[in-house]
């Protein structure tokens, strides 16, 4: 992910975006489509998919079998036609690599050795297939935010030798300290250089033997928790293999308490985790030497994304793509109640049945869209966006004639609120679209509860941003038309605190209210189904990082 910035360098990119001027189109009922919409359907739709017996949803599994078949047969017994060359499937070709370390990291420092503990101080794992990865006494160094911008005037790295070494750096990125100065960076929302797989790749254009990220549960908008649950299992990547770049080989996370205890080893002063967010900041080396080993296994599979559409009846040859990812954890470590299956109600059985109602509703349209209709489900969004960037690496549709991209990761379960949050406000004129829906409805748009979350960047729509595509996700709003704002905020931080990426993540009839989500998800399907009744193509909005992939 060279950055985020990606070129597109095809003639017909430009007169494609350019030669759709005009903004004329069939005149459609208003209500159209929109009779299909059920909360019962979507309900049970998200009970089949959350069921034990798809077994969490793993890529690789039984789990994904059954996913992949009801999906695709879903679709079938609607009446929409196969996305892929009369397949339903495009093949996604991935690695599945297994690393057991040591119960300990061991640090050398001058004032005495000691060991980090494994899970409890830090998690790590590795891309690399070598049986034996490991590090050897190998040197430290802090790099503050492991950040290189010059479009913020900011490099971490300048003067720094990191080459063969292990880098600490810090999650989020320098704006991110709650004071709301938007003069570094973009304040409190997350720019995606604060995003982990950032400081990764970065590391690795570094030449980083190792890449230790430090955890703050306030800065990375989720708790250690999180990242235990997510690197004790199996991580899986793309098959790459004969075309790989350079790649750190030992990536992990260290708790804060950890990063205190190694900079007060090295250098008695624990406030450079402070210090790094100030311009002019520099890293050091660390007088420390770590070492650890990982015995690694791999397996390598074609997992699957699910593909369906309704051709256009005027302009097939345009395409809008709803997308949502259908894939989750698995079985895993059991938690406090003894449950093992990470069943991913809402991320993302929900999401994947909003499009499969989405499409229901297309296909029921007495008018039949004049731009083609794409419904992507895609594997491996939870181990790093992988299925939707396969896609837009391989794109079954060309790139420049797609329209849009509206993804679905969550919906709203709590009950009807008057707003909604756009994830990274500000990027692409779709929202304009949505914010005109919303209007009709009187209903608005509320700013992000965490912006330092970074949800802009989490989720399958940021794949096709970084190929120019438009692409809007939304999020639950928090103004619950019957308890207010203050309830609403406190349900969406109890669903993260409690249940992201966790098996207590369950369909709960008693105390699950859909229609929220539903009016949320009759949002975006007017969203699409305007946009499949023009003849313009959306863009990119002034200040975006994606704007110049658009042209």
């Amino acid at each position: 992910m060279s950055k985020i910035f990606f070129r597109l360098s095809s003639l017909a990119i430009i007169t494609g975006f350019i030669s759709c001027n005009n903004n004329s189109g069939s005149a459609v009922d208003d209500n159209d489509g929109i009779a299909a919409f059920n909360k019962d359907s979507l309900a049970q739709k998200i009970i089949m998919l959350s069921s034990d017996s798809f077994q969490g949803r793993r890529p690789f599994t039984l789990g994904e079998t059954r996913t992949v078949d009801y999906i695709s047969k879903t679709f079938a017994a609607m009446g929409l036609e196969p996305g892929n060359k009369g397949s339903w499937f495009q093949e996604v070709p991935m690695g599945e690599i297994t690393s057991i370390g040591d119960p300990v990291m061991k640090v050398q420092s001058p004032k005495g050795n000691f060991d980090l503990k494994k899970m409890d101080d830090y998690v790590i794992g590795t891309e690399l297939t070598d049986s034996i990865v490991s590090l050897n006494n190998d040197d430290v160094v802090f790099a503050g935010y492991g950040i290189i911008a010059p479009e913020y005037k900011w490099n971490d790295y300048a003067g720094l030798d990191v080459k063969g070494k292990v880098v600490i750096v810090l999650v989020n990125d320098p704006g991110y300290d709650g004071s709301g100065d938007t003069t570094i960076f973009k304040g409190k929302e997350m720019t995606y250089y604060g995003r982990w797989t950032y400081k990764y790749e970065e590391a690795s254009r570094q030449g980083a033997k190792g890449c230790l990220i430090v955890h703050n549960t306030a800065a990375a908008s989720y708790p250690f928790s999180v990242v235990q649950n997510s690197w004790s299992k199996a991580r899986m990547i793309l098959d790459n293999r004969g075309n790989q770049k350079y790649d750190c080989p030992v990536k992990g996370w260290i708790t804060e308490d950890a990063a205190k205890k190694l900079l007060t080893a090295a250098t008695n002063d624990t406030s450079l985790l402070v210090k790094a967010k100030e311009h002019g900041f520099k890293g050091m080396p660390l007088n420390l030497k770590l070492s650890t080993t990982l015995k690694v296994t791999s397996v390598f599979n074609k997992s699957k994304n699910v593909i369906a559409k309704i051709t256009g009846s005027k302009r097939p040859d345009e395409y809008i793509i709803y997308t949502a990812h259908w894939d989750h954890f698995g079985i895993g470590k059991p938690d406090e109640k003894g449950d093992s299956i990470f069943n991913g109600a809402l991320d993302n059985a929900s999401g994947s049945a909003s499009i499969l109602e989405i499409a229901r509703a297309f296909k029921s349209m007495k008018t039949k869209p004049e731009r083609t209709i794409i419904f992507l489900a895609v594997t491996g969004e939870e181990q790093g966006l992988l299925g939707s960037s396969y896609y837009a690496q391989h794109p079954v549709y060309p790139v420049d004639k797609t329209v849009a991209n509206i993804n679905i990761d969550e919906i709203n379960n709590v009950g009807p609120t008057k707003d909604v949050t756009i994830a990274g406000f500000g990027q692409s004129q779709l929202e304009d679209y949505l914010v005109k829906e919303l209007k009709v409805k009187g209903r608005y748009v509320a700013p992000e509860q965490h912006p330092e979350g970074g949800h802009y960047f989490r989720s399958d729509h940021f794949s096709f941003a970084k190929v120019g595509v438009p692409a809007l996700t939304v999020s639950a709003g928090t103004d619950d038309i019957k308890n207010g704002k203050a309830y609403g905020a406190k349900m969406a931080d109890e669903y993260n605190e409690k249940h992201y990426h966790r098996p207590s993540d369950n369909y709960d009839a008693a105390s699950w209210n859909l229609e929220g989500g539903l009016e949320d998800i009759i949002l975006l399907f007017r969203v699409g189904r305007t946009l499949a009744f023009e003849t313009t193509f959306p863009g990119w909005k002034e200040g975006s990082e994606f704007k110049k992939l658009r042209k």
